[in-house]
């Protein structure tokens, strides 16, 4: 007789998959609160105990590593001095296994988790007994996922066992959630030790969505989400409407909502190419909407659009009137969808919470290079004015503060070199990933001709040379804020003092490579 060893903490279809399993006829092993669903089902199981000669003990931690239970899994059916080790030691095979975890992550995810209760939701047995029984998969029947017990009973009913490739899948499955388990185990212990530099980083992610293509048609690519899962990010928004987000989608509403978290005021963030072409902030999110479409309002065509307000019906007859291919929001009035999906199917629309925005819990960030990643914290400083330095004869007035702060905010989320020209309302002008700096400055004064008055400037890094201040005196801008740390501060200081221009040094870089 066949034996299966059923063992789960997710307890969904079990009792129907034993039911099969004793049908075909199984003898079923089983242990501790599975045992007993099963037994309330009618189905006749053999306790771990019985098969053991051992009893459980340790409040459940030793009752499966014991070598009845892993001979029973290892044994090569195929060589006879196994099956002979087995024979002597009346060690019974087992053909299949049915096992899956403690709820690890399920606990550390609750707010007031102890370490105590994490380290006793870490199981041991568990992913041993999957891992033996996922090696002997050329004998071995192994299941963690509920969906696939339909394949395993289909086959088992249709050829009296499962086919060598779908046990051979399994396995494949069986080693990517253990390994995916212990990744978050080793997250966890290694953030309570507060190791920052781990030797060996071990990361995990679960697919989020199978997309048609990456940035080009030839490329293949995914979308996989935090094991753990960020609630104000892309992959826990939820579509209301259009077609699925591509590769390009994704990669520029990150960006987006990356923006939009600096901003409290009602704000909205037009983006386009991982750019920002336009932020807007008002008393309203219409007024909003009217500043981020104005700064910019040809590149906003076909661009990402994030709000951190409800969306209006005013609002959307606006954006309604335009090409968009994606807008975030934290809802959208009953009115406002009406009018934002009429017609207009394939426009994606996404609803987010954003209580959650706060940027401490947003972890580090994971970037892919050749052979290897790069990770790093993300930037995420806290910034004051009274960390400012002005280091010019003239003071900013106090209009040019509010503008200063403002553009300070954007242009940190530019691509470098980066430059924002802009008043205390909306940018006017952007320079973005730039081969030098004299070049974003004159694109970002270009873009905001003609509204120059009253705008101030930011600058991502230092000016390396004087010949930048010159140009933003050419266009009468009258304020700007920049790191500073270049061996030529002095000089640029100096050239700065003799067009009149206010200028504040930071003292911190805003790269964005």
């Amino acid at each position: 007789m066949k034996r299966a060893l059923i063992s789960v903490s997710d307890k969904t279809g079990v009792s129907a998959l034993a039911k099969e399993l004793v049908a075909l006829g199984f003898e079923i092993i089983s242990t501790g609160g599975t045992k007993k669903i099963l037994a309330k089902e009618g189905i006749s199981t053999i306790a771990i105990d019985e098969v053991t000669n051992f009893p459980e003990m340790m409040d459940g931690r030793v009752k499966t590593l014991h070598p009845k239970i892993h001979g029973g899994l290892l044994g090569r059916r195929d060589l006879e001095s196994h099956m002979q080790a087995m024979r002597k030691h009346n060690i019974q095979p087992i053909d299949l296994v049915c096992v899956n975890l403690y709820p690890f992550k399920e606990t550390i995810l609750k707010k007031e988790v102890t370490q105590e209760e994490a380290i006793e939701n870490i199981d041991i047995g568990g992913p041993s007994m999957l891992r033996s029984a996922a090696k002997n998969h050329a004998a071995v029947t192994v299941v963690v996922d509920p969906l696939d017990y339909a394949k395993v009973i289909s086959e088992l009913k249709e050829n009296g066992e499962t086919t060598f490739a779908t046990r051979q899948k399994l396995a494949a499955k069986i080693f990517q959630y253990t390994a995916s388990y212990d990744a978050l185990i080793a997250g966890f212990l290694t953030d309570v030790v507060g190791e920052e530099n781990p030797e060996k980083l071990t990361l995990t992610y679960e697919l989020k969505q199978a997309l048609r293509y990456g940035e080009n048609p030839q490329q293949k690519a995914n979308f996989y989400q935090n094991a753990l899962p960020v609630s104000f990010s892309l992959a826990s928004a939820w579509q209301l409407n259009g077609k699925e987000l591509s590769y390009n989608n994704i990669k520029d509403a990150d960006a987006a909502l990356q923006i939009i978290r600096e901003y409290e005021a009602p704000t909205v963030v037009a983006l386009k190419h991982m750019n920002p072409c336009g932020i807007g902030t008002g008393k309203t999110i219409e007024k909003a909407w009217d500043r981020a479409y104005d700064a910019d309002p040809v590149s906003i065509f076909g661009g990402i659009v994030v709000l951190n307000r409800e969306v209006d019906v005013k609002t959307a007859e606006k954006m309604h009137q335009i090409f968009l291919e994606v807008i975030i929001a934290p809802s959208f009035t009953e009115e406002a969808l009406q009018v934002l999906t009429t017609k207009k199917k394939n426009l994606r629309l996404l609803q987010l919470d954003f209580s959650e925005k706060k940027m401490s819990k947003c972890g580090k960030m994971v970037v892919g290079v050749l052979g290897g990643i790069l990770t790093q914290n993300q930037d995420v400083i806290k910034e004051g004015e009274r960390q400012w330095d002005v280091v010019t004869k003239r003071k900013p007035t106090t209009k040019e503060w509010r503008a200063l702060k403002f553009a300070w905010k954007a242009v940190k989320h530019v691509k470098s070199n980066a430059i924002v020209v802009a008043n205390a309302k909306q940018t006017l002008g952007v320079g973005a990933g730039q081969m030098n700096r004299v070049g974003a400055v004159k694109i970002a004064l270009e873009q905001a001709q003609g509204r120059l008055d009253g705008v101030v400037l930011a600058s991502d890094a230092f000016f390396p040379f004087a010949d930048n201040i010159e140009e933003i005196a050419k266009a009468g801008v009258k304020a700007i804020v920049q790191p500073g740390g270049s061996v030529r501060d002095e000089e640029v200081i100096r050239a700065a003092d003799s067009q009149d221009i206010a200028m504040i040094f930071t003292g911190v870089r805003h790269f964005k490579h």
